[in-house]
């Protein structure tokens, strides 16, 4: 990847993980760790990869994408502000009553083309978008990011199942794996592992990558994008809470939320991040 590129997506993704702190803050609720953990590739696919435009959002050629674990909303929200599908000021009344931004994905929301929450339920809803396309003649593709914990439910591997079957390789699914889900590491709760090994016997082309490191997410989707005939998905290996501190690989970051000390820290962090990367 291009020096200049890469420093700006790095920038970029340093200002969405401050609107994730900065909605989760004012909310007083919300998921900050499993947001931080997929600012990087939500940063990369609206600024890198994607075929959209906050002027024409309904167009039926853009690519699709459906946060599969839909609490980590916070990214996503951010990131739509920064491309401009809404105004960043938004993101400060992040869930409260009334707001145009609540605690999971709407599809009223400027940019979000799925509801999503339901954890599993997003997969399937990525499928029929894929299949729709095909039968459509159309090009776009559609991208989904789960959970590690999510994928422990057994709708995600019906939709996988039914991907395969159809040969939907305009399908990218990414799973975000930070090892961590609300109740404790995913090793102890349900483990999903052998995450690879399992998506390649349902039929899917497997590719790996760090989800931090942008000429390593720019390799992972290119080679997505040589794969024909059959699904495609990209497991990344990621640091929950990756960005603040205090706040990495820390399970309690799942449903708590910063306080006003934690709040300043966690900005001063982020500024001093983004401070150097503009030096």
């Amino acid at each position: 990847m291009d020096a200049s590129k890469k420093k700006e997506l790095q920038k970029l993704a340093c200002k969405v993980r401050m609107g994730v702190i900065e909605g989760t803050y004012n909310a007083k609720s919300g998921h900050p760790g499993g947001s931080l953990s997929i600012s990087d590739t939500l940063t990369y696919l609206y600024f890198n990869k994607m075929n959209v435009d906050p002027k024409d959002p309904e167009n039926s050629d853009r690519d699709r994408f459906v946060l599969s674990k839909g609490h980590t909303a916070p990214a996503l929200y951010s990131v739509l502000a920064l491309k401009g599908f809404f105004p960043e000021e938004e993101i400060k009344s992040l869930r409260h009553i009334g707001a145009l931004l609540q605690g999971h994905p709407c599809i009223h929301i400027p940019g979000v083309d799925m509801s999503s929450g339901s954890l599993g339920q997003g997969i399937s809803a990525a499928c029929g978008m894929a299949l729709a396309g095909k039968l459509d003649g159309k090009s776009y593709k559609v991208y989904s990011i789960l959970g590690d914990g999510e994928i422990e439910e057994g709708q995600v591997w019906e939709a996988a199942m039914f991907a395969a079957h159809k040969g939907l390789d305009n399908l990218v699914a990414i799973v975000d794996n930070n090892g961590l889900q609300i109740d404790g590491p995913i090793s102890e709760v349900c483990s999903p592992e052998p995450i690879t090994d399992k998506f390649a016997a349902f039929g899917w082309h497997v590719i790996t990558m760090d989800a931090h490191d942008f000429d390593d997410i720019d390799r992972a989707f290119s080679e997505a994008d040589s794969v024909s005939g059959k699904p495609v998905v990209i497991v990344q290996k990621s640091v929950k809470g990756k960005g603040v501190s205090f706040m990495e690989n820390q399970v309690g970051w799942h449903g708590t939320t910063p306080n006003k000390e934690q709040y300043e820290q966690a900005m001063s962090e982020l500024t001093a991040q983004l401070k150097g990367l503009e030096d």
